[in-house]
């Protein structure tokens, strides 16, 4: 059996449309999984929307719904942006769906046997907005005097019957298992603020509310629903076929390989959902990884401000595959970034039209003028020649090291270095002047280049799996030969291949006013 990978998006709040936020989180989910079926991984690759909660049922009131019509209207434009992003996941999962309750009664039963819950009254800070509770010292007081979150959020008192879960007996097992496990956590510096949090002292955790009814039912709990954390988290087991821990779907992904979150939600996954799982006797996922936020222009996202970036403008605007590439491109994965049209078209133009696409267009034209239009025959390698294509046949190891932490900025990278290379080559070997004075060594050098964008095409497929497959297709690699395994040399481009008619794969974005002034 070929290895399994399970990687997962959180489970998206359905209280508002999606953003750039969960577009970027789906997205790098999306190319993670991409990469590692085309590394001959068996993946399974885990999204959905989570519906229950105190701020479901306030959004559904307010726009005159009830929580079930509201929650499958805001559900589908999730599951739609999955579509317009050409998001690869194997399944969808909806925490209003029978199997979800299933499970999170099974989880919950579990915890309650094995005396990790218990009956109390809960008297605290509780933020509406994270659906979160906090302590007294994580809190400041804002100019109205309302209680203030480390997240912003206002705070108020709560007080109800609740059960709760024994966090607070599981400090030092976490602190263990991170020592343990120092790659659990990433980045380092996230990891860094999880012990601290962990060490400064765990809290039992309230799990159960009685002040709503929208979620699901505590079982043998009357007129308690789940807190919606240990509801929402359980999604991830959902998918496997839980409780059934011996079925094949359940031993073949779980642990999760990688689990891909937000900073703002890290807590809940890096401290609440390990506890959860060790308290039921259940193994952590392998690797919880944290990225950064956007900012807009350099200001915050916020609907007030009115600057919240839709990712279909995005797609509408400079395209599908661009608008992924600036995502996976920009930033170095898990820091902040700041969006702005600027860098976006900056992107596309240099790295996109000028870097690959142009080199393309270039190779491809010449072969098409003075080939024949045919893959051409590769004659005696020079050292120029060896230098570019080992640096083209050293990508993989290097892309696959980079795409398991995950660094895909340093993954992209090292494919444009690879162009610039390339780049270089052309503009030194001068094919079009070696037509007149050395037929064979340009047919050589024209051979290296098609071969060198054949690399680079395979391994582009994860973050741009249209763009990369009309590359593929110019290079008329077939179908077949485009999984990681085509990089050896039985896969290599055949001498005589008939190729279509070039046409350029990334065009230049102009801007209007760029355009207005060449009008003129």
């Amino acid at each position: 059996m070929p290895p399994s990978y399970l990687v997962t998006t959180p489970i998206y709040y359905v209280n508002d449309k999606p953003h750039i936020g969960s577009a970027y989180t789906t997205l790098a989910c999306d190319v993670l999984a991409r990469f590692k079926r085309l590394d001959g991984y068996r993946v399974k690759f885990l999204t959905g929307t989570d519906e229950h909660g105190q701020k479901v049922a306030k959004s559904a009131a307010a726009a005159g719904m009830d929580p079930q019509s509201f929650t499958d209207k805001v559900s589908q434009s999730f599951r739609g942006l999955t579509k317009e992003l050409n998001i690869s996941n194997d399944d969808f999962i909806r925490t209003t769906e029978a199997r979800h309750k299933k499970a999170c009664q099974a989880l919950w039963n579990t915890l309650l046997e094995r005396g990790e819950i218990y009956l109390g009254n809960y008297a605290g800070w509780y933020a509406l907005r994270d659906e979160a509770y906090y302590a007294e010292n994580e809190l400041t007081e804002g100019p109205n005097g309302k209680k203030i979150a480390p997240s912003g959020a206002e705070c108020e008192w709560v007080e109800e019957p609740s059960y709760f879960f024994r966090l607070s007996a599981w400090g030092d097992r976490l602190l263990q298992f991170y020592e343990d496990i120092p790659d659990f956590i990433l980045p380092l510096t996230r990891r860094n603020e999880v012990t601290s949090f962990v060490k400064s002292g765990l809290q039992d955790l309230s799990v159960s509310r009685t002040t709503l009814s929208w979620g699901v039912p505590v079982p043998d709990g009357p007129g308690h629903v789940m807190y919606v954390w240990l509801d929402a988290l359980t999604y991830y087991l959902t998918a496997l076929g839980y409780p059934d821990t011996q079925a094949e779907t359940f031993t073949t992904f779980w642990p999760a390989d990688l689990q891909m979150v937000g900073k703002d939600i890290l807590r809940f996954h890096a401290v609440y959902w390990p506890a959860f799982l060790m308290a039921a006797g259940l193994q952590p996922p392998k690797r919880v990884f944290a990225h950064g936020w956007w900012t807009n222009e350099g200001q915050k996202i916020s609907k007030s401000l009115g600057n919240v970036i839709d990712p279909l403008a995005l797609i509408e605007t400079y395209g599908l595959d661009q608008t992924r590439y600036f995502l996976m491109r920009e930033v170095p994965f898990g820091n902040d970034g700041d969006f702005s049209h600027d860098s976006m078209i900056r992107r596309i133009n240099s790295d996109l039209a000028n870097g690959i696409g142009n080199l393309a267009q270039r190779t491809l034209s010449l072969i098409a003028k003075n080939a024949d239009g045919k893959v051409p025959v590769c004659g005696v390698l020079t050292q120029e020649d060896t230098r570019l294509l080992d640096a083209a046949r050293g990508l993989p190891e290097i892309v696959r090291r980079e795409i398991d932490v995950p660094a895909f900025h340093k993954a992209l990278d090292a494919l444009w270095d690879v162009v610039s290379q390339a780049d270089r080559y052309i503009d030194e070997q001068a094919p079009w002047s070696l037509r007149k004075t050395d037929l064979s060594r340009m047919n050589t050098v024209l051979y290296v280049l098609a071969e060198v964008l054949r690399h680079l095409g395979l391994l582009l497929q994860p973050f741009m799996p249209e763009k990369a497959g009309l590359l593929l297709d110019q290079l008329a690699v077939p179908a077949d030969s485009r999984s990681f395994a085509a990089f050896d040399s039985a896969h290599a481009l055949q001498a005589g291949t008939l190729l279509p008619a070039p046409e350029g794969i990334f065009p230049r974005y102009v801007v209007e006013a760029e355009a207005a002034a060449h009008k003129g």
